[in-house]
């Protein structure tokens, strides 16, 4: 293990249970799709809200629970750890369609047995014409039906799933325990005018939110029973352990907490809550450093705690954060390998003045993290000119272990962003990362920070050379454009894609929001609403408009692709006429067979210039079209503007996790010489051996993006060797390069992979030699064996920096 003498080791009963929850086989999971069919059956009447209460009420008293051996914290999400429950409200089409593949995939693979696949068999005829994904589909228009089916939009994960992306309003739960929001929705509720036709929604949804509550109040208080009766049959310390753990689970999340202790159950048991009622990934924790700080601080000085201590509870909650799971689909598991939840921890950054937020907490995350050695959770760091050496220092530290974090968000360009938008400034300061890259206000931003389409650019472009049709389909995207054989110059192209890239963006849009209004319809979170500001105060759950702050970002995929292919065209075809277009459309309707496609293959690989080495024509190019793309998103607010949010509009993201992987897939071969269905460069990362110029050049080209108005998200990938971080130069030389980026160049985000080529070769080959190698897939990390042989091919040609 490495970094043992700089951050301690697990203790013996946390290393054992970290041990038992990476050797558990993920199963398909029928309990929760029995209970909440069972729910809606007997709440059938029942207005939408209610009976999803009642649902989440019916699970809740129902669904097995346990409190592991080890564990000093109780809280599951299934029947058992890793499990992936089914959630029937959303669709059963993918589930029932794969129930014979599940253990067959490349990747993401699941067990399941004949049983579960009876269970589910036997709730589908109920479900027929009223799950999500049928109702949105049927939302469709006839218009943008073309992008479904050709999946050009990616919208697996907003049909067949709750949305999250948000983090929820922990601090205030910890002040005031759910007990506060029932009285605050009992108050609300009983204030109301009835006469008044606006009063009735609400009159539902604070009924809503109040059974909701008790709900998790009486979850809690199963756990406290069991701690009970396991503690009969225990002595020592253990079952002190338990009965510990009985009265803590009696008094929080219902209470406010007053202990370290108290605080990290009743903060995992609501993120459990809130899985269990809908499997929405990027449900994130926050500024969790801000927020357990006080209660660490306190402990300390009445002597009920020491940081051992506080490391154990810690190691326990990040251990259990990797409990928690998801089935997607084959297709939506190509943009999200690795099964990951994007659960994040956010640590650093500024206080509401402007000063440095780092505390005695954000060092325990740090340790803690660095000791479990786990996917989960995705940890970042915020960044600010004033952040310190020695916290930095440690930082590079954990990113020393090859685990992929911790991510660097910026708060010099963050902030301002946010300011910009009409964010509150003390809100501002207060951001923290969701899921991935993506940054939103907790407990006050709606869903969907990002996460919405993806549009994939380099596809756009190949429509656009051919007359407005997907050369991998055959299907009309756009109105005509022209072939590329027939236009005449640069200038004639990029008209077209500006006419293309205005058409697809507002196809992206009609499609988000008609699926956005039958999800507001048909499965409101309750639980998730009644903890976001202020939901309870407008009487809405979030997709009605409830949340103080309500922006929302689709995800942009193939930047480097499409500055590349537009440099290779600009130069090569009509500045200096070195390929004609004819040769051009040939090699890549050819996918560069033949003497004359691999030698074309071979000029637009070397001799066009690259995004990702500071080279202006390429980084330029491609902020054109963004730029494109960017204007015309402005204009199409959401389906909650001018219904109570602050904002209500979308901005651009770059966060495409890995579904650079699967839109390469279905993308035919590129004017960058890609070859067809090759994945596509993931996030705004230069392509795959393109950035030549080193670290320094790749910063100055993501630099010249609009990042500003990618609020979404800037998603910058490195890899180093762990070799050369292990010098204390070279560790010095990448803390000034990240100062750099961040303070002069005004950069975003960066995150590295510290892993070296040869050891993923070798993985591949000998994966039972390398069951604990964890790599930065995108803006999230996995374990390296669950990834699929293209995903793991994808990390394996990422190009290794040197300082």
């Amino acid at each position: 293990m490495k970094n043992v003498e700089h951050f301690g080791e697990l203790s013996e009963r946390m290393e054992s249970f970290r041990q038992k929850v990476l050797d558990k086989e993920p199963w398909i999971d029928a309990e929760r799709a029995l209970l909440a069919t069972e729910a809606y059956r007997e709440n059938i009447n029942e207005p939408v809200v209610v009976r999803r209460a009642k649902m989440l009420e019916k699970i809740l008293e129902n669904m097995t629970i346990y409190i592991e051996d080890e564990s000093l914290i109780a809280g599951n999400q299934a029947s058992a750890n890793r499990n992936a429950p089914v959630f029937p409200e959303y669709t059963l089409g993918f589930i029932v369609d794969e129930l014979d593949l599940f253990e067959k995939r490349d990747g993401d693979v699941f067990r399941i047995s004949e049983k579960t696949k009876e269970e589910i068999r036997s709730i589908t005829p109920f479900w027929e014409g009223k799950t999500l994904r049928e109702k949105g589909m049927a939302a469709l228009p006839e218009e943008v039906q073309v992008y479904m089916e050709t999946g050009l939009f990616g919208m697996e994960g907003k049909l067949n799933a709750g949305d999250a992306h948000l983090a929820v309003d922990l601090p205030t739960v910890l002040q005031t325990g759910l007990k506060g929001y029932y009285k605050r929705a009992e108050k609300l509720k009983s204030e109301l005018d009835l006469c008044d036709p606006a009063s009735l929604p609400k009159y539902q949804f604070y009924k809503a939110s109040m059974i909701a509550l008790k709900a998790v109040q009486h979850f809690s208080n199963r756990y406290a029973l069991l701690a009970e009766e396991m503690a009969e049959n225990e002595i020592g310390s253990r079952r002190e352990e338990l009965l510990e753990l009985a009265d803590i689970c009696r008094r929080v999340p219902w209470n406010a907490p007053q202990t370290f202790h108290e605080a990290i159950q009743a903060v995992w048991l609501i993120q459990v809550v809130l899985q269990i009622e809908s499997n929405g990934h990027s449900l994130s924790f926050g500024r969790f450093d801000q927020y357990m700080n006080p209660f660490y601080e306190k402990d300390l000085a009445e002597g009920r705690i020491d940081e051992e201590g506080a490391l154990e509870l810690l190691s326990n909650l990040w251990i259990k954060t990797l409990t928690i799971n998801k089935v997607r689909s084959q297709s939506h598991t190509f943009s999200s390998a690795g099964s990951p939840m994007y659960q994040n921890v956010t640590v650093g950054g500024q206080t509401p003045d402007g000063q440095d937020a780092v505390n005695p907490t954000s060092y325990l995350v740090l340790k803690s993290v660095a000791r479990t050695r786990l996917p989960q959770p995705n940890l970042t760091v915020r960044y600010h000119a004033d952040l310190s050496h020695e916290f930095m220092k440690e930082a590079i530290e954990v990113m020393r272990l090859g685990t992929g974090m911790p991510a660097f968000n910026n708060d010099e360009i963050i902030i301002p962003s946010f300011i910009n938008l009409g964010v509150k400034k003390e809100d501002a300061y207060n951001y923290s990362a969701i899921g991935c890259v993506e940054t939103a206000v907790p407990g006050k931003w709606g869903y969907r920070c990002t996460g919405m389409s993806y549009l994939n650019f380099p596809r756009l472009l190949l429509a656009v050379m051919n007359d407005g049709i997907d050369q991998t389909t055959g299907k009309r995207f756009v109105s005509p454009t022209g072939h590329f054989e027939d236009m005449k110059s640069y200038d004639e192209l990029k008209a077209a894609i500006d006419k293309a890239m205005v058409e697809l963006t507002r196809a992206s849009v009609i499609t988000e929001n008609a699926i956005d209004l039958v999800s507001e319809k048909e499965v409101p979170d309750i639980l998730c609403s009644t903890l976001t500001q202020d939901c309870l105060g407008r009487g809405k759950t979030i997709k009605e408009g409830g949340a103080i702050y309500d922006f929302i970002s689709g995800l942009q995929v193939g930047i480097a692709n499409m500055a590349d292919s537009l440099a290779a065209i600009k130069t090569l075809v009509y500045d200096e006429k070195k390929i004609t277009p004819e040769e051009l459309m040939n090699a890549l309707h050819s996918d560069f067979e033949g003497p004359q496609g691999q030698h074309i293959r071979q000029m637009l690989i070397h001799e066009a210039p690259k995004y990702g080495n500071d080279n202006d024509l390429p980084d330029h190019l491609v902020c054109d079209v963004y730029d494109v793309y960017i204007d015309e998103i402005a204009k199409h607010p959401n389906t909650r503007y001018g219904r109570g949010p602050i904002g209500g509009i979308r901005y651009a993201g770059t966060s495409s996790i890995s579904a650079n992987v699967g839109q390469g897939f279905g993308t035919m071969a590129t004017p960058d010489g890609r070859k067809a269905h090759e994945p596509l460069a993931e996030g705004c990362s230069p392509a795959h051996a393109m950035d030549q110029n080193g670290p320094t050049a790749v910063f100055k080209s993501v630099a010249k993006l609009p990042t500003d108005k990618i609020t979404g998200g800037v998603l910058l990938n490195q890899k180093v060797t762990p070799a050369l971080l292990s010098t204390e130069e070279n560790r010095m030389k990448i803390e000034m390069l990240m100062r750099t980026f961040f303070n002069r160049l005004h950069g975003y985000h960066v995150q590295y992979n510290v892993v070296d080529r040869a050891t993923l070769i070798d993985a591949q080959i000998h994966p039972e030699n390398h069951q604990d190698l964890i790599v930065r897939v995108a803006g999230y990390s996995a374990f390296f064996n669950v990834l699929s042989k293209a995903t793991q091919d994808d990390i394996i040609g990422r190009t290794e920096q040197t300082l």
